[in-house]
C-alpha cells in the first residue's frame, strides 16, 4: 500500500509554482482610446518619422538642422517616458508629483520647440538641390514636423484643461 502511494506521486504531474508576488504597476489598456493616448501616439510616430529623415541625410552640412535633430530627439524622449508613465499608472500612484503641471510643461514647451524646428526645417529644405535624397528627406521631415507640433498643440490644450480642472478643485 505504502509503494502504491509512491508510484503515484510520482505519475501525478508537478503541481507548478505561480509567482505570488505582485507588481505595483498596472497597465491601463484604455489609456490608448482616449484623445490623450492617441495623441502621444501620434507625437511618438510623427516625432520619430522627423528624426529619422533627418538623421538619414547629411544634416550636418547646416547647423539648423543639428537644431532641429537636438529638438525632435529631445521631445521623442520626453513623450514616450510620459507615454510609459501614464500606460503604467505611475501618475496615480505617486501623487506628490503635479502630474497635470509637469504635462503641461512639457506639451507646451514641445509646442513651441517644435514650431520653431518646424519652421527652421521647411526653411532648410531650400537649400537642398531638388529632385536629391536630401531635398525629399527634409521636404518630408518639415511636413511630419508640421503635424508633430499640431498633436503637440492638441496635447497642450487638453492638459491645460486638465490642469485647469485640478486648480478649480484645490
Amino acid at each position: 500500500m505504502e509503494r502504491d502511494a509512491v508510484v503515484l506521486a510520482r505519475r501525478s504531474p508537478p503541481i507548478p509554482e505561480y509567482n505570488t508576488s505582485t507588481s505595483t504597476l498596472a497597465f491601463d489598456q484604455h489609456f490608448t482610446m482616449t484623445a490623450k493616448g492617441i495623441l502621444l501616439m501620434a507625437e511618438i510616430v510623427f516625432g520619430m518619422l522627423v528624426w529619422i529623415l533627418v538623421g538619414g541625410t547629411e544634416y550636418s552640412s547646416l547647423p539648423a538642422l543639428c537644431w532641429v535633430m537636438f529638438v525632435s530627439i529631445l521631445c521623442w524622449v520626453l513623450t514616450i517616458c510620459l507615454f510609459i508613465i501614464y500606460l503604467t499608472g505611475v501618475h496615480n500612484r505617486i501623487p506628490q508629483v503635479p502630474w497635470t503641471t509637469v504635462s503641461l510643461c512639457v506639451h507646451g514647451g514641445a509646442t513651441v520647440l517644435y514650431l520653431v524646428t518646424a519652421v527652421i526645417d521647411a526653411l532648410s529644405v531650400t537649400q537642398a538641390i531638388r529632385g536629391r535624397h536630401n531635398y525629399n528627406c527634409w521636404a518630408a521631415s518639415a511636413f511630419f514636423a508640421f503635424l508633430t507640433t499640431l498633436c503637440y498643440a492638441g496635447s497642450s490644450c487638453l492638459s491645460y484643461r486638465d490642469w485647469k480642472t485640478t486648480e478649480e478643485e484645490q
